[in-house]
């Protein structure tokens, strides 16, 4: 008994690429920190919102590569001879990965209040209506 996959249904020709990237994003290795939101804004934006208390503006680093967007946390070492009683608060590096479809660009990127925003838009789809002709034998 085969498998069936995307790629080999008889009626989904050409969607090997959607196969690739959902094992693709499987394999992301994102664990739950820091933790986030997605959110619809309109019918073609959205926006991703990571809680990143502790980390200022130049811990950060949002990159897209190959169609997925990374965001990076990275806080550097505290220099000072600081003796904690607790400490409940990591100091740990993150990565968050997410894979961007066909069309969807990353916008801007702001933060408030302890929250990284990073604003997505994807372009309306074109309707095509092609004929094609059929040639005499």
């Amino acid at each position: 008994m085969s498998k069936l996959t995307f790629g080999s249904h008889p009626h989904m020709l050409g969607f090997e690429q959607l196969e690739r990237l959902l094992e693709r994003t499987a394999k992301t290795g994102n664990e739950g920190y820091p933790p986030f939101n997605i959110e619809q804004t309109s019918d073609f934006s959205y926006r991703i919102t990571l809680a990143v208390a502790g980390f200022a503006e130049e811990d950060l680093s949002i990159t897209v590569e190959d169609r997925q967007l990374v965001i990076r946390g990275r806080q550097s070492e505290d220099e000072g001879e600081r003796i904690f009683l607790h400490r409940g608060i990591a100091a740990r590096q993150f990565q968050r990965s997410f894979v961007l479809a066909d069309g969807v660009e990353v916008g801007e990127a702001s933060m408030e209040n302890g929250l990284l925003h990073v604003d997505l838009s994807r372009s309306r789809p074109e309707t095509v209506v092609q004929t094609i002709q059929i040639k005499k034998g």
